[in-house]
């Protein structure tokens, strides 16, 4: 089964993501910050295909999450997508041009979410 991660502070964004990524096949991870992700890709380095992270966190926001993932070679093939409340046109750029592979604004659906997903090929 492939994994996913959802980073968020909010548990219950985390909760609503968590569930959608169950109902389409994958084994999910939460983290609520960047910095505990990080610690959770590299405790589990190359499980994760798959991570929607929020941008405003504390410890560590998801716009610097991305620039460190993109930073290491290993985690090249992880699919990120931002879930965020952020919704400026120029927000957005920074993240894809920071490496996030999709970009989602809150609020969402479960069908935006999905329809993301096949997108970028993470579901059928």
């Amino acid at each position: 089964m492939a994994k996913a991660m959802v980073i968020d502070d909010s548990r219950a964004i985390r909760m609503i993501l968590a569930r959608t990524l169950r109902e389409v096949g994958y084994e999910v991870c939460e983290a609520a910050n960047g910095k505990e992700a990080l610690a959770l890709l590299q405790q589990h380095h190359g499980e994760f295909s798959l991570v929607l992270v929020d941008w405003n966190m504390p410890e560590m926001d998801g716009l610097e999450f991305v620039r460190q993932v993109r930073s290491e070679p290993g985690w090249s093939g992880t699919t990120l997508m931002m879930v965020t409340t952020e919704t400026e046109l120029d927000q957005m750029m920074t993240a894809l041009e920071a490496g996030a592979d999709e970009y989602v604004m809150k609020p969402f659906t479960k069908e935006i979410i999905t329809d993301k997903l096949r997108l970028l090929g993470a579901i059928q």
